[in-house]
């Protein structure tokens, strides 16, 4: 089953508030799937999550996916992206963007030709920018955050 225009695939936004650090371990050498050792014994330092993660706090904003339309891109239905409104959106990137008023996750792709959104799902069509439609990037995706 084909679809002409992507779904709706957002189903919240957020915007980043820095409140506190959230320190983790970070350990030294790789996890090993055979037998355990010291963990301890590895540890290089303390790892701030909103310092990895977030470079521009003021320009970015947490996005609840709805939909499955880039599960082939690693982004599952009730994923958070983090997104970052300072970051140019190149072509390959996974982009936020307004399309007619509505919010989706997609892969913006740009040629001599004009641009268009791409889907990560065999399930969905390209969708092609035409001059009539009503388009903006909203912001560059930079990571997403799913539950195992």
């Amino acid at each position: 089953m084909t679809t002409p225009h992507p779904s709706p695939s957002v189903a919240g936004l957020y915007r980043f508030e820095k409140k506190s650090k959230v320190l983790r371990p970070l350990f030294l050498s790789g996890v090993s799937a055979g037998f355990p050792s010291p963990a301890d014994d590895y540890i290089d330092r303390e790892l701030d999550l909103n310092e990895y993660l977030i470079a521009n706090p003021a320009a970015t904003f947490f996005v609840r996916v709805a939909g499955d339309s880039m599960v082939g891109a690693g982004i599952n239905h009730d994923d958070i992206l983090i997104v970052d409104r300072s970051l140019r959106p190149v072509s390959g990137r996974i982009v936020i963007a307004i399309l007619d008023g509505e919010l989706t996750v997609k892969k913006f792709v740009k040629t001599a030709d004009g641009c268009r959104l791409v889907a990560a799902n065999p399930d969905y069509e390209d969708t092609v920018i035409a001059e009539e439609m009503d388009f903006e990037i909203w912001g560059v995706v930079t990571s997403a955050i799913h539950k195992l």
